[in-house]
């Protein structure tokens, strides 16, 4: 099976290059190499591409960013997944696009699921949105895969950024009134196999570890975490504060986003690891030794 991945340099994309590099024939653009705003390039790149699958891990994904820079949030991640989707179908390829939990309004209080209606409250949430529509649209075949609270080795994340803090300050605040679930870059590489092939159910389908936890609760157990895997840390302990605290932000972020796997487990017959699990896994392998 002939592969590309568009968005190798980011946090997800760098991780399925990783996974699947000794695999599978594999190519990648980092996005200096494939920038998804020029559209006429993507076309001239991927016409030339063989490939059997396509994945588009790439998006313009500053939040706050997307409320100023409207037309490329809409560019980057509407425009451009629906012309990847007509690329595939010229090939007859199948097309593997990520999306994200901030196409819900997080009114909702129990985990959503793929059919639930979406209703994003931000740019970024309404260009991510039209672009699962795009996809859609060109074939029905194609995956959207929506994740939540991305992390893994390849780019600092949220979880990173408290660390480097907790190491050099000896107080750390975190919002404690936001619930979603954080969800390893490494166990979304191992799980998509399960979808490369055309044979294979397409439309939307959500991915996350498994439970929930606000950002306070994501930030202690990675602290926690560090402490059992003897990292030096100034502060062992993230406080609490609000998320109508948080006045520098431009976009609203949804208050509940928490993701049902539990199509994943039906298609699979697996479910995804914890949470706490995966986390524990991430700082023991890439922060004990450092």
């Amino acid at each position: 099976m002939k592969i590309v991945i568009i968005g190798a340099g980011g946090r997800l994309g760098a991780a399925l290059v990783r996974e699947f590099g000794g695999k599978y024939d594999l190519a990648s653009f980092n996005h200096a190499q494939l920038d998804l705003s020029k559209v006429d390039d993507l076309r001239a790149k991927l016409s030339d591409t063989n490939f059997d699958l396509l994945i588009n891990a790439a998006a313009f994904t500053n939040v706050d960013l997307c409320e100023t820079e409207r037309e490329q949030a809409f560019l980057v991640n509407a425009e451009a997944p629906g012309v990847l989707a007509e690329l595939c179908n010229a090939k007859g390829a199948r097309l593997i696009h990520f999306s994200t939990d901030y196409v819900f309004d997080g009114k909702k209080r129990a985990p959503y699921t793929e059919e639930d209606e979406a209703n994003p409250i931000s740019v970024y949430g309404e260009s991510k949105l039209l672009g699962e529509k795009n996809v859609r649209a060109a074939d029905e075949r194609h995956l959207v895969v929506r994740v939540s609270w991305a992390f893994g080795p390849d780019r600092p994340s949220f979880i990173d950024a408290m660390i480097k803090r907790a190491r050099e300050e000896e107080e750390l605040n975190a919002i404690a009134d936001k619930f979603s679930t954080p969800t390893y870059t490494e166990d979304i590489a191992r799980m998509l196999p399960h979808f490369f092939e055309r044979s294979v159910e397409g439309g939307i389908l959500h991915f996350a570890n498994a439970g929930k936890c606000s950002w306070q609760e994501y930030a202690q157990w990675a602290l926690d975490c560090c402490q059992r895997a003897n990292v030096s840390l100034k502060a062992k302990t993230v406080g609490a504060v609000k998320l109508h605290d948080m006045k520098t932000w431009v976009a609203r972020r949804p208050v509940y986003s928490v993701l049902s796997t539990a199509k994943y487990g039906q298609l699979t017959g697996t479910s995804p690891r914890a949470w706490r699990e995966a986390v524990a896994d991430y700082i023991t392998r890439f922060y004990s030794k450092k």
